[in-house]
C-alpha cells in the first residue's frame, strides 16, 4: 500500500506543502473544486514529471503495488481514441480452473506475507546494525579521537570525520603488527616529527679528559721535595724545616754577602754544599711540578673553554638535545674545582716540601660526558629522523595507530563481536527473504501462464453492458473493435457513438470501464497482480441517480478491500460532492468508525492549500453541518469564501422554513450598510440555481469579516432563531 504522499511546489500547494500519513487501505479526501484534489492524483499517475520534483510517495515495507488512476486525465487518455484497449478477465475457465488460480493465488499471497515478514525483521537487524555502527562511531570519536587529538591529530588527517575515523579504527586493529611504544615516546617523536620539518643538527663535540687526570693522579703532588740529606747544612735545614726558604734564597746569592743576613758570611765551601744539598734529582722534581703545573692549566683552560662554547651554543638552539641547565651546573662546578686545584699546584711550586692533594675533577668530566654522549644519542636518533623523514613519519603514524587500537581493545573486540553477530542474522534473513522471492516469482510466472490460457476481453464487455442495461442506458454498447483487443461504442443501429455520447453517458461508460481494468489487466500477465486504486471526482457531468450507482459500485470495492478479498488492496477517493462522499463512505446504521478507514478534508484559503486529518472519523455528516463547520474554521481567511458559505446557509435555513421573503430578513436591520450586507447575502434565494451568477456580486471596499459575522448572526437573532446559531456554532447558551 501508499503510506504517505506528499505534495509542495505545484499548484496551490506551497512550499511547505501538505502530507498524507498514516494511509489506510480506504482514505476518502473531501475537497472543495480548485483545492488541489487533480493535482494529487496526477502526481500519483506520473510522478516522473519533473514539476513533481519536490513531492514524494512512499510504499509500506517498500512494497510498490500496480497504481490505476482515474480522473479527467484518464478518460481522455482511453476514451478520446475513439476505441478503448481490451481488459483482459477470467474468461472461458471451469471451475476447476478457477479453484487452481484461486488456490495458488491465496499461496502467492502467503508467500509475501511471509516474504514481508522476512524483510521486516531484516530491516529490523539492519536497523540495529546501524544503530551500533553509529553508537560506536559516536563513541569511539570522543573517547579516541577527541583523547588524542591535541597530540596525534597530524596521524588522523584523511580520517577526520567520524566515519572515516570509525573504520579506520577497526581496520587497523585487525592489520597493525607495529611494536607497542609507550604514550611518552609517542608524544616526543610526534613533537618532533609532525611540527615543522626537522632539520639536521650537528652532533657536540667530544672532549677528552684523561690527560687532565692524568695531571691530578701523578704522585708528585704528595711528594715532599727536599735536598740531599749527608750534606753539613742538611741537618739544619731539616730541622727547622726551611728547605723551600733556603732554596728560594739561593737566588739572591751575590758574590758572598748572604742574601738573609747581608754579611760576608758565604764561602765557596758554604754554595758548594747548598749545590750539593739541592741536588739534580730536587731539581728535576722540581721542574716537574711546574711543567705539570703549567700543562693542567693549559689544558683545564683550554676544556672549559670547550664547554663554555659548547653551553652558549646549545642555548641558542631551538631543538637543543642537551640538558642545558645541568651542563651549566656540572660545568660551574668543574670550574670552582679547577680554580681550587690551580690553587694547590701554585702553592706546591712554591712550597715543594709541602704535600697536597688536588681534587678530582673526574666525576664532574663523567656528568658531563654522559649528558654530551646522551645529547648526542638523541641527535643521532633525530638526524635519522631527518634523513629517513617519510619512513620515519609513516612509522610513527602506524605506531600511533597501534597505541590507541591497544588502548580501546575492549571496545573494539566487544563491537566487533555483536557486529559479526548481527551480520550473520542479516546473512541468513536476506539469504530466507532471497528464496522466498523467488519462490514468489516462479509462483507468479505459473499462475499468469494458467490465466494466458482462460483469460478474455469478452467477459468485460459482457459485464459493462449488463451494468449498463441495469442503469437505464439503452441506447448503446460495447463492442469489440475491428482491430484485435480493442472495444468501441456502438449505438442500436450499429453506428459508433462517440460523437453522439453527452458528457454524462461518456463519465459513465468510462468508469465503468476503470471498474473493469481494476479487475482485470490490459494484458494477460497484469490480471492477477495487486493494484491501488486512485478515483478523482469519479461523479462528475452524473445526475443524482447515476451517483447512487457509482457509489454503490465503489463500496462493493471498498468491502473487498475491507475483506481482503481480490487483488485490489488499496483505495484513495477524493471528491467535491457532500452528498457522494456521505454515501460513499456510509458503513452502516451501527458502525461509526473502522480501523481500515482515514478521512481528511483539502481546505484552500489565500490560493494555498491545507490539509486536515480525522483519522477514522468521518467529518462530513450533511452538507448543512458541512457549511456551518466551515464557518466555524480558524482556518478560512478570505471575506469572499465566508460571504458564500452564509449565503448557503442562509439559503438552506430559512428557505427550509418557508416563511422568511429576503425583504422580511432585510427590513430586520436599521442601517443602510448592514441593510446592503444582508442582501448580499440573501440574493442567492432569490436567484435559485446554481449558475455562475451565484458568486458574483459587488463587495464594499470597507466590509470586513467581522460585518459580515455580525450581520449573518443578527439575521438569527432578529428572525429569533439565536437557539438554532447558537447550536449549530457550539456556543451554550
Amino acid at each position: 500500500m501508499i503510506s504517505s504522499i506528499l505534495i509542495k511546489n505545484i499548484g496551490s500547494y506551497d512550499e511547505n506543502g501538505v502530507c498524507f500519513e498514516k494511509l489506510r487501505e480506504i482514505n476518502f479526501v473531501y475537497g472543495s473544486n480548485g483545492s488541489g484534489k487533480t493535482t494529487i492524483s496526477n502526481f500519483i499517475y506520473d510522478k516522473t514529471d519533473t514539476k513533481y520534483n519536490d513531492c514524494s510517495m512512499n510504499w509500506t515495507n517498500d512494497q510498490p503495488l500496480d497504481v490505476l488512476v482515474y480522473n479527467k486525465n484518464f478518460r481522455e487518455r482511453n476514451f478520446g481514441k475513439g476505441k478503448l484497449n481490451g481488459v483482459f478477465t477470467l474468461g472461458e475457465a471451469t471451475a476447476e480452473d478457477i479453484r487452481t488460480i484461486e488456490s495458488k493465488t491465496d499461496e502467492l499471497k502467503r508467500i509475501k506475507e511471509e516474504g514481508i515478514k522476512k524483510k521486516e525483521t531484516l530491516e529490523v537487524q539492519k536497523k540495529k546494525k546501524e544503530e551500533l555502527e553509529n553508537q560506536f562511531r559516536d563513541t569511539t570519536w570522543q573517547k579516541v579521537y577527541k583523547k588524542n587529538e591535541t597530540y596525534f591529530k597530524e596521524a588522523f588527517k584523511g580520517f577526520l570525520q567520524k566515519e572515516s575515523f570509525k573504520n579506520k579504527l577497526i581496520q587497523e586493529s585487525e592489520s597493525n603488527t607495529e611494536k607497542l611504544e609507550t604514550l611518552e615516546n609517542l608524544k616526543e617523536k610526534a613533537e618532533t616529527i609532525f611540527g615543522e620539518r626537522p632539520q639536521r643538527i650537528e652532533p657536540i663535540n667530544l672532549i677528552s679528559f684523561d690527560k687532565v687526570l692524568k695531571i691530578e693522579e701523578n704522585k708528585i703532588w704528595g711528594k715532599i721535595i727536599v735536598g740531599k740529606a749527608d750534606v753539613d747544612i742538611a741537618k739544619l735545614i731539616q730541622k727547622i724545616n726551611i728547605n723551600d726558604w733556603v732554596n728560594q734564597g739561593r737566588d739572591y746569592i751575590e758574590d758572598d754577602i748572604c742574601p738573609f743576613c747581608q754579611q760576608q758570611t758565604i764561602t765557596e765551601e758554604f754554595k758548594k754544599q747548598l749545590e750539593i744539598f739541592f741536588d739534580e734529582s730536587y731539581l728535576n722534581d722540581i721542574e716537574l711540578i711546574k711543567s705539570l703545573k703549567e700543562e693542567y692549566s693549559n689544558l683545564t683552560q683550554n676544556i672549559i673553554n670547550q664547554l663554555n662554547a659548547i653551553e652558549e651554543k646549545q642555548k641558542i638552539l631551538s631543538n637543543t638535545k642537551l640538558d642545558i641547565d645541568q651542563f651549566s651546573a656540572f660545568l660551574k662546578t668543574l670550574i670552582s674545582q679547577n680554580s681550587t686545584n690551580i690553587q694547590y699546584l701554585n702553592n706546591k711550586i712554591k712550597e715543594p716540601s709541602r704535600s697536597v692533594e688536588l681534587i678530582s675533577t673526574k666525576e664532574q668530566f663523567n656528568f658531563i660526558v654522559e649528558l654530551i654522549n646522551g645529547a648526542n644519542a638523541e641527535i643521532e636518533a633525530h638526524n635519522k629522523i631527518v634523513e629517513n623523514y617519510e619512513s620515519e613519519r609513516n612509522n610513527l603514524i602506524k605506531a600511533i595507530w597501534k597505541f590507541i587500537t591497544e588502548d580501546y581493545k575492549t571496545e573494539i573486540t566487544s563491537f566487533k563481536s555483536k557486529k559479526d553477530g548481527l551480520e550473520k542474522g542479516i546473512s541468513n534473513l536476506e539469504s530466507q527473504f532471497k528464496a522466498k522471492r523467488e519462490e514468489y516469482r516462479k509462483l507468479d510466472v505459473e499462475i499468469k501462464n494458467l490465466s494466458k490460457n482462460i483469460t478474455s476481453i469478452q467477459p468485460t464487455i459482457d459485464e459493462i453492458n449488463r451494468l449498463l442495461k441495469s442503469y437505464g442506458f439503452l441506447n448503446f454498447e460495447i463492442v469489440r473493435a475491428q482491430e484485435d483487443g480493442f472495444y468501441q461504442i456502438q449505438r442500436e443501429d450499429g453506428t459508433i457513438a462517440e460523437s453522439t455520447l453527452s458528457e454524462g453517458e461518456i463519465t459513465f461508460i468510462t468508469f465503468l470501464y476503470f471498474l473493469q481494468l481494476a479487475k482485470g489487466g490490459i494484458s494477460q500477465d497484469e490480471v492477477n497482480n495487486e493494484r491501488v486504486l486512485i478515483v478523482d471526482d469519479p461523479i462528475s457531468s452524473l445526475d443524482s441517480n447515476v451517483l447512487f450507482v457509482v457509489s454503490t459500485l465503489l463500496k462493493d470495492i471498498i468491502k473487498s478491500i475491507k475483506k481482503d478479498i481480490g487483488n485490489i488492496k488499496q483505495l484513495i477517493l477524493l471528491t467535491h460532492n457532500v452528498y457522494f462522499h456521505k454515501e460513499v463512505s456510509f458503513i452502516d446504521g451501527r458502525t461509526k468508525t473502522c480501523n481500515k478507514t482515514n478521512y481528511w478534508i483539502l481546505r484552500k484559503n489565500d490560493k494555498i492549500t491545507s490539509l486536515q486529518n480525522f483519522e477514522m472519523e468521518n467529518p462530513i455528516q450533511s452538507s448543512y453541518e458541512l457549511l456551518w463547520q466551515e464557518l466555524k474554521s480558524n482556518d478560512i481567511k478570505s471575506s469572499l469564501t465566508i460571504q458564500n458559505i452564509m449565503r448557503r446557509i442562509i439559503e438552506n435555513y430559512f428557505k427550509l422554513l418557508g416563511k422568511y421573503g429576503d425583504d422580511d430578513l432585510i427590513l430586520n436591520f436599521d442601517s443602510k450598510e448592514d441593510k446592503q450586507i444582508c442582501r448580499s447575502l440573501i440574493s442567492w434565494i432569490n436567484d435559485g440555481s446554481h449558475s455562475i451568477n451565484d458568486d458574483l456580486f459587488v463587495e464594499l471596499q470597507d466590509r470586513t469579516i467581522e460585518s459580515y459575522q455580525r450581520v449573518f448572526k443578527d439575521i438569527f437573532i432578529k428572525t429569533n432563531h439565536e437557539g438554532h446559531y447558537n447550536m449549530m456554532m457550539g456556543i451554550n447558551e
